[in-house]
């Protein structure tokens, strides 16, 4: 696990500058903290939007775990955070509980954007519940993220497209959503593997998205299947296909 570190803004390759830079970029500027637990893919947004000059973008700091990022976070009082979902020590709603003064501080808020590789309603709705400004996928480009980035800064919301319909029915709803005791049986890495298994994603897909060996996607799915009582990837994408989790 890689300690957390203070950014130093270097510039990434020339040609994801001129793609990822919006006109006017260099005549504002943001303070950012990346939150992701794969040193590669903060290693490619870095690349991607921390070119200050280009991007009016200050990559001021990385963690890669809850504690970690509540750390950063702290000593760096950025503007926003690029926000994981899913993080070792409790997910990005850990980090918002625990970030919840910095959010409320009428001074120098410091505003999340949730960046993930899910795009499962139940992980779009819980992290805005803690506190998030938007949400937006890993299929995002360098440019709409720059943008997102100084948007959420402003204070608007931002979301995905198709992400921002899962928020409107939710806070459309008095009720509360009901409690689904065998899903809170599974940790986040389980439940994101549930997802692509009931998807169809074979195992080394499933690796290759999620960054992980095959042999622990073995290990997730064995968990899954113990911890719901199932015999087979049939029955799960079934369960999985219920709950409307695919």
């Amino acid at each position: 696990m890689s300690e957390p570190t203070e950014a130093n803004g270097t510039a990434g390759p020339a040609e994801a500058a001129e793609a990822g830079a919006p006109a006017g970029a260099g005549r504002r500027h943001v303070r950012v903290v990346l939150v992701d637990d794969h040193r590669m893919f903060r290693t490619g947004v870095q690349a991607e939007i921390g070119q200050t000059e280009q991007t009016g973008v200050e990559v001021v700091g990385e963690a890669a775990d809850v504690d970690q990022a509540v750390t950063v976070i702290t000593a760096t009082r950025p503007e926003v955070v690029l926000l994981d979902v899913h993080l070792p020590g409790g997910g990005g709603v850990e980090v918002l509980r625990r970030c919840a003064a910095l959010m409320g501080d009428t001074d120098q808020p410091v505003r999340f954007l949730a960046l993930s590789v899910s795009d499962a309603a139940e992980d779009v709705i819980g992290v805005i519940r803690g506190g998030a400004r938007g949400y937006v996928t890993k299929t995002i480009t360098g440019t709409d993220l720059v943008d997102s980035i100084f948007r959420v800064q402003e204070g608007d919301a931002v979301f995905s497209p198709r992400l921002a319909g899962f928020v409107l029915d939710a806070f459309a709803s008095t009720d509360a959503p009901p409690v689904d005791e065998d899903l809170d049986r599974l940790t986040q890495r389980e439940r994101e593997v549930l997802r692509l298994i009931a998807r169809g994603y074979a195992y080394k897909e499933i690796a290759k998205q999620l960054f992980i060996s095959v042999k622990t996607v073995e290990s997730h799915v064995s968990a899954v299947l113990r911890k719901l009582q199932l015999s087979n990837r049939h029955e799960l994408t079934r369960w999985a296909t219920a709950r409307r989790l695919v």
